[in-house]
């Protein structure tokens, strides 16, 4: 009997200790807390915050206060035509956001906040949440740092994200190998972005001075394409020459 009982007790143990355990590794492996994120008049009428949104980089709560969705709607009602249709493209953004999986998004009654500034109420709301606020307004943006506030400024992200190079840019590559169409070589920048070099295929293990003539972004990544400082140049008179050398002489 008394063996029995043991057993028993060390069933019951490690049955416990193994919800226990599971029961932790479930809570750590569980997402933490979304933020709150407050999304300004700007941020909406500029609409790109949806394009990222829906990449699924995004994994917050998305609350907009109603009171900028009746900034929108006056604004779409209004006389400046400009305006109006910024404002209808900003009233689409907020029920596309609406449909995106990967965020949750909060139409929020703030009426309680009486008669304050748009403005003043993301401030409000996002310092006594704890959240953040989403906005392309520059002077909104300086305002909340001031209360300490973070902020989120999709003109940041953009400039982040924005190529540091540009076309007609020169660049030093060392092409290792022949591209995929003929005359082409290939080389890599710093960072693995490839560089497609048309006038290179015979320059296999040196360093040239490309120009870059235009990119290709996928989403496998970007690609550049070049040509060989000189060669567009050196090719038109190449072809001038033939035509020369081809068409018959006229004694006069």
């Amino acid at each position: 009997m008394d063996l029995f009982i043991l057993l028993l007790v060390l069933g019951i143990f490690s049955e416990t200790t193994f919800l226990t355990i599971r029961k932790f590794a479930e809570k750590t492996n569980r997402p933490k807390g979304r933020r709150k994120v407050y999304v300004d008049t700007s941020a909406l009428i500029d609409g790109r915050i949806l394009e990222v949104a829906r990449t699924g980089f995004l994994y917050d709560e998305f609350v907009i206060p109603k009171s900028v969705t009746r900034e929108l709607q006056l604004l779409a009602d209004g006389k400046d035509l400009e305006k109006r249709n910024r404002a209808r493209d900003g009233l689409n953004t907020v029920n596309e956001l609406e449909r995106v999986e990967y965020i949750d998004t909060t139409i929020l009654d703030d009426s309680q906040l009486g008669r304050m500034l748009v403005d003043e109420r993301l401030i409000v709301l996002a310092r006594e949440n704890r959240g953040v606020i989403l906005t392309c307004d520059y002077n909104l943006e300086k305002v909340a740092k001031t209360e300490g506030i973070q902020v989120l400024n999709i003109n940041d992200l953009s400039m982040t994200l924005e190529n540091k190079y540009h076309k007609g840019d020169k660049l030093r590559i060392r092409i290792v190998e022949k591209g995929h169409n003929p005359g082409q070589g290939v080389g890599h920048l710093d960072d693995g972005t490839m560089v497609v070099v048309d006038g290179a295929d015979d320059k296999i293990g040196k360093e040239l001075d490309v120009i870059i003539a235009k990119f290709h972004q996928t989403s496998s990544g970007r690609m550049i394409f070049a040509e060989v400082s000189g060669f567009k140049k050196s090719r038109a008179t190449r072809r001038r020459k033939n035509e020369r050398e081809s068409s018959p002489s006229t004694n006069r």
